[in-house]
Order: structure tokens, then sequence, then C-alpha cells
């Protein structure tokens, strides 16, 4: 894979950090109840916070069984009341990452399900929606990570949902059979499939938590970002929407790019022989544990979306280029650090000959002219354009693609962000970040590693969510604080407007169509300025568009 990503996951050492209070009861909290159109469920009202939540609510019959890589199917109803005061189940996933800590009610394949917190008084009030979805290379994450928690962007007066979606093997698996058996001759994009049949839900059962179905804004980062913009380019989506929010990433090469049909089909007839099933059928038949064990390590960019005539008739740039994407705002933007420089150097020393070389291996002929853009210099210089350069081609140049397709072909705002911040130091000392954001032991057998520089990839979750607190990991200092208070504010009166300014931020303005067009700086002390790296994302653009 382009990226990487594989081996960024194997570095990433997880470390869970559960909740141990997660199904403990709210004593400030009493019982609601609204019925939706499946049916009754009963929820919690919080005297301290004024907010309601609904969490585990079913959007889908659970993918198991003859319903394993299949669209998601519409509920059946219920009689009396469905409790949804606890998280539901995760989707199956291994345990990759060490920046994700689950509330869910366990892992299961049964894992559709999706959570409301809700400010308002009465179903009248026609509140915006936030429906945010998770970050997690499509291999990992779920709608219960303290992060993405909703309560604060409810308390700015949106309702926000978190969305469960199938990952890895259950969630992007293609096969010739499965594109045979359904009525759209198409497979592989079952997680986007499940965010869609979400969006649906939404529309249908809003209005009963005090949401407008006219104002939904969809938002996410990384996997979650690439999934905002695939849900921007569908037609089964974007008249589903009314803004849409990215963080790091866009469905664009080279970052989880769909493929054709062909070569996803392709990919899943090999791995079945692999595994030694000749058949859909024994696929389907296999129990949850013998996939996961034949499909272990092979999550991480192994089974992609796909071009499948369906979800995504085309590629995003030429569904963007021929203007058929939702024409709705658009506020998105990366991180100063997304990726660290060790994962271009790949174990060799970062010195000026060392990164010389890795650059002539990488781009030939256009060595020279990729050293004007990410030059050597000084060990500081060297080390910044090393860092930018892991940055760009892993994240940063689908963003800044999925940001120059929606300005350059459609009338609506585009605001774009650079987020600077770096997080403070670890409260724990046997503790250090590791690569994209995760969390790992030190060893003190192998080299500290270098502190980051900037934000680095997933920083600003927390900060954009108001959710700094619930991550105790890190020192936060008043600045932080500051900082998420502007992040925040920017987008929630995005969600509110389509527009991020408000009184006592700093403004914003649009990315105009022209060359180094405004983009916010977001830290301390958060301003706009005229964009200055465009140059990198221009060549870059020239060598993707070969591939």
């Amino acid at each position: 894979m382009n990226l990487k990503i594989k081996c960024i996951g194997l570095m990433l050492l997880a470390i869970p950090f559960f909740s141990k209070a997660q199904h403990a009861e709210n004593q400030n909290a009493f019982p609601v109840q609204t019925t939706i159109s499946n049916g009754i469920i009963e929820g919690e009202f919080d005297v301290k916070t004024n907010i309601q939540s609904f969490k585990g609510i079913p959007f889908a019959q659970p993918p198991v069984g003859n319903l394993r890589w299949k669209a998601p199917q519409a509920l059946t109803n219920w009689t009396g009341i469905k409790q949804t005061k606890k998280f539901g189940p995760r989707a199956i996933q291994s345990n990759i990452f060490g920046d994700m800590g689950f509330r869910s009610d366990g892992t299961s394949e049964d894992c559709l399900y999706l959570n409301v917190w809700s400010p308002a008084k009465s179903a009248n009030e026609k509140l915006p929606v936030l429906v945010y979805f998770y970050g997690g290379g499509f291999a990992a994450g779920d709608g219960s990570e303290n992060r993405y928690d909703g309560e604060n962007m409810a308390k700015k007066g949106i309702v926000t949902l978190t969305v469960n979606y199938r990952l890895g093997i259950w969630g992007f698996f293609s096969h010739p059979e499965l594109t045979k058996e359904s009525p759209n001759h198409a497979s592989g994009n079952y997680g986007l499939l499940d965010q869609n049949a979400a969006l649906k839900w939404v529309q249908a059962n809003i209005a009963k938590f005090g949401g407008d179905p006219k104002r939904v804004t969809i938002a996410g980062e990384s996997a979650g970002s690439i999934a905002v913009s695939a849900q921007m380019a569908s037609p089964l989506s974007k008249g589903l929407i009314a803004g849409a929010i990215g963080e790091s990433g866009g469905s664009i090469f080279p970052t989880l790019s769909p493929v054709p049909l062909a070569e996803g089909e392709k990919t899943g007839l090999e791995f079945a022989k692999k595994i030694g099933a000749s058949s859909l059928k024994e696929l389907r038949t296999m129990s949850t544990f013998e996939l996961y064990q034949k499909s272990a390590g092979t999550s991480l960019g192994v089974f992609k979306t796909t071009i499948d005539g369906y979800f995504l008739p085309k590629s995003l740039p030429e569904i963007f280029e021929a203007k058929q994407q939702a024409m709705i705002p658009l506020l998105l933007g990366w991180n100063s650090e997304e990726m660290n420089y060790r994962a271009l150097m790949m174990e060799k020393d970062l010195n000026n000959e060392n990164y010389t070389q890795k650059i002539k291996e990488l781009y030939g002929n256009k060595a020279e002219e990729v050293l004007k853009l990410y030059p050597a210099g000084t060990p500081e210089v060297t080390e910044q354009s090393a860092t930018d350069l892991a940055g760009d081609r892993f994240i940063a140049y689908s963003t800044w693609k999925w940001f120059d397709l929606h300005r350059k072909n459609s009338t609506q705002p585009v605001y774009r962000y650079y987020y600077t911040h770096p997080r403070p130091e670890m409260r724990d000392n046997e503790l250090e970040a590791g690569l994209a954001g995760g969390v790992i032991k030190k060893d003190k057998n192998i080299p500290k590693a270098p502190k980051p520089k900037g934000a680095v990839h997933s920083a600003e979750i927390e900060y954009a969510m108001g959710n700094l607190a619930t991550n105790t990991n890190y020192a936060w200092t008043e600045d932080d604080f500051k900082v998420s208070d502007t992040m925040m504010n920017f987008f929630a009166n995005f969600i509110k407007t389509g527009n991020p300014n408000g009184d006592k931020l700093p403004v914003w303005p649009t990315a105009k169509n022209e060359e180094n067009p405004e983009i916010m700086i977001i830290d301390v002390n958060s301003k706009s300025k005229r964009a200055e790296n465009d140059a990198r994302y221009l060549f870059l653009e020239k060598e993707y568009s070969k591939k």
C-alpha cells in the first residue's frame, strides 16, 4: 500500500484506555421516551447538562448470517419500549490504534447502532444537526469513543449523532458472487452504505429529537473525513446533507481511494482462495471468530472501497469535475504533522545525505524539483521538510485535492484550515505519542521518539468536539482550552449557518478559486493568511494524476 498504513498500524502498539464506569448509571438523569419510526425508545435526560441522550439506537437490521456483506436492510418494528441508555456493540476490529478508548457494549458483527445527544426542550425546535463518522483507516473505531462524545456540541444548540459502520473485511469485502447477487450489481462499500442508511434514518427520525432534517452537516476525521468526501460524491447521499466538514482525508489517491470493482473482486477472490473458501456460501457460514482469525493482519488497506457503479459511479475527481457532487458548503483542513518523518525515512537516520537519497528513490529525475519544495538544509529545515513530505503523501494531498475540486466546481463557500497547535506533555512519564496519533509505552531499548513539532494526525478531534477533559493522557493547559473553544465555535457556527464566522472569532474568509487562497491557521492565536504551500500539492497532483 502506498501510504505504508499497515506498517504504521503495527508501530502504534495499542494501549486500550477503557472507561471503568462506562455502564454505570447516571445519577443525574431520569428516563425520557420518544417514538421513532420503528417504535418507542427510552434514553436519559441529564439535569446537570440539560441534554437528552439516546445511545445504541439500531438503524438497520443486524448484518449477520445471510446479511453479512449485504447492504443494510430496513429494521422491523418492535413492540414495547427499547432501552437506549448505553452504547451498542462496536464493529469487529483488531486492537490497532493506541488512541481509541471505547465505551461500547462489546464487539460484534451486530454493530449498526447510532447515538443522539439533543439540547431540544421540545420536538418543534428544528435545530441544526451534526452526524459524525469516526476514523480508524476503515479498520477500527467506534461511535462510543470519548473524543467524539456529542454532549458538548449539543450544548451549542446542535443535535449531535455518532454513527457506527462496518469495518475491515466485514465492511469492504468485494467478490464476484456478491456483485452477482446484489440487485445493484455492486459489492464492497458496505461500511459507506451503513453511513448512508444512518443518514436516511436521520431524515426520517431526527425531528423527534428537535432536529431539522434540512440542516444536516456530516463530519469526520481521517477515514471519517474520507467517508464524508465519498458521501458528498455519492448520488445516494448527496440529497441528504446540507453541509460537510472534513478533518484530514479525502477519498482520492493515494489516501484509501476507491478501486475499480473488478480490482476489489480480484482481491476478494484471492483472499477466499487463500483461506480455502470456494464459495460465498462457505464464507458466510464461517463464524465471526474463524473469519476474524483468517483475516487478521489484512484489515488495514487490503479491502478497499470500490467504484461500484451504485454508491460510487466514478472516482471522486471525475464526479466533482462533472459537478455531480452535493452542492453544499464545505469546511476542511489538515494538521501540521500528519505523519512523522520516520514514515518517510523507513528506519534510516535523518540527515541530508539520506534524505536526498530517499527523494531520488521516490522521484527519480524529479528529485531536484522536489528538493526545492521540500528542501534539505540545517537539521531543523531537513526534519521539517521530511515531516511535511511524509504528511502530504499520507493524507494532506488528498484533503487538498478535495478542497481544490469543490472550490473550482461549485459556487458553494469553501473554508480551509491548517491546524498547528501541538498537544501538551503527557501526564504519565511511561507513555509517549506514537505515529499517526497513537499512544505507546516507552521502550528503554528503543531510541526516544522525536518530540512532535506540530499537531499530529487526529490531535484536533478533542479540541474540535470540546472533549479535552475526556482525554486524561495529556496535561491540558489554558492555551489548549482556548484553542478548543475557538475550533469548536468555528465548527458550531458552520453547522448552524454554513459559515464558521461569528462574534469574537478571527475572521475566516472563504477560499476563492485563485492562487494561494485564504486559509485559517488554527492555534492559540488563530488567524487567516494566504496559503504558502500550494505549490507542493500542485506538484503532487501531477505525480498522482499518472496513477
